[in-house]
């Protein structure tokens, strides 16, 4: 019997599932719930360590490896730093963000929080060995922006741990990346969340940065839930990497215009409806456009529509929660995703160099982080409750009723 129970708790603790799933990828059993949650939390953490421990320690550049097309490494070394930390602080924020208490989870997040906060103080103390670059360059602007994204994400848990000294140099840091021109695209986005940022933590942003890239947005708007890249429309997902998570909280964040911020959220609704019908029924999805190597970071405006318990009426959040779950564990799971130190390698599905742009490397794949939103939501949310439903491409190819798919005209 102590031997039962002792293998079942290691169960649990690792992630795995007796259950596990059909051929089909259709969920089994009840109460999975909590299951995938500790899988993802596991799988969050497994993927922050190497950069917040490191970064901890200020030796996040003496550790952390540089994967990068040839030719590439000096160069992408000045950015890859920032990538990592800011991409992944933005994907961890809504989880931060629930603070510690004295569950197990709480006491991880407790962690958690105390290495991000120490991060932040070294990537902005210029007397730090892993003071990060905000301003040599253009990528800084984009990095600068997620970790702005973050601490607007979990402005309690991180901004409000920070000292002033530290509060004071984040924003000379953010500042400082005002000396960057954004290309006319997305990057217009970057700026304004910045200035986002600026604006709740120092009360003086650039108000023609955010007007400018909403205005813009605006205008290349295409129709059916999705937004050009600049004025032309691109099949990869920059819709959820960026523009539509990035446009919601800028105008969250700073926007009086109820109406203009109900057209943003019912076209994010309608685009996270679109991706939700993405997932094959067995977890996987179409390998579509740039920057694939972001993996299931391509699921983040479905995983923010889920946080902010906004899930079109069509679709159940425990459809979402088994589908996100599939997904991230396929991925996460593959064979070569990490090094034997566990940092991220280039890939989609386990470790495929070749993919990777001239502006990839292994800073970038912390976008990837994303993905994991939906644990903002409490582990008592509905979102959690109830078992695992089955996803809308899991019905179609089962053979069962699914519900009818609608465009919409704003």
């Amino acid at each position: 019997m102590l031997f039962m129970k002792l293998f079942f708790s290691l169960v649990f603790i690792t992630g795995f599932h007796l259950y596990g799933f059909a051929s089909a990828g259709y969920p089994l059993r009840d109460g999975a719930a909590a299951d995938e949650r500790a899988y993802l939390v596991k799988s969050m953490c497994k993927i922050a360590d190497p950069v917040l421990v490191a970064l901890s320690r200020n030796e996040l550049k003496k550790t952390m490896p540089v994967e990068c097309v040839a030719g590439a490494l000096e160069g992408r070394k000045q950015v890859t730093y920032l990538e990592a930390f800011g991409r992944l602080l933005a994907g961890m924020a809504p989880w931060l963000e629930l603070g510690p208490d004295e569950t197990d989870e709480g006491k991880l997040r407790k962690k958690y929080i105390e290495l991000a906060v120490k991060g932040i103080h070294n990537a902005t103390d210029p007397g730090a060995a892993d003071y990060m670059n905000f301003n040599k360059g253009s990528q800084p602007l984009v990095d600068a922006a997620f970790l702005a994204q973050g601490l607007l994400r979990a402005p309690v848990q991180l901004w409000g741990r920070l000292d002033k000294k530290t509060q004071a140099n984040v924003i000379r840091e953010l500042k400082s990346s005002r000396v960057i021109t954004p290309y006319n695209s997305n990057w217009l986005l970057f700026s304004a969340m910045i200035e986002a940022a600026l604006f709740k933590f120092d009360g003086a942003a650039e108000q023609t940065r955010i007007d400018h890239a909403v205005k813009q947005h605006m205008i290349w708007y295409k129709g059916d839930g999705v937004y050009g890249d600049g004025e032309n429309f691109h099949w990869d997902y920059y819709n959820s990497f960026v523009i539509q998570p990035m446009l919601i909280e800028v105008l969250q964040t700073t926007s009086k215009d109820k109406t203009l911020y109900e057209d943003v959220i019912g076209r994010a609704k309608r685009y996270a409806a679109i991706q939700e019908r993405l997932i094959s029924p067995e977890g996987t999805y179409p390998a579509i456009g740039r920057s694939l190597a972001y993996r299931f970071g391509a699921f983040q405006l479905l995983s923010q529509i889920a946080l902010l318990n906004l899930l079109p009426a069509e679709i159940k959040a425990q459809q979402v929660r088994a589908a996100l779950y599939t997904v991230i564990k396929k991925q996460i799971e593959a064979p070569g995703t990490f090094d034997e130190k566990g940092w991220l390698r280039i890939g989609f599905y386990g470790h495929q160099p070749g993919i990777g742009e001239s502006y990839i490397s292994t800073g970038s794949l912390y976008l990837c982080m994303q993905g994991f939103l939906i644990l903002g939501l409490k582990p008592t949310d509905d979102f959690w409750q109830g078992p695992d439903a089955a996803w809308t491409q899991q019905k179609v190819w089962k053979g069962e009723a699914f519900p009818i798919d609608h465009s919409i005209d704003h």
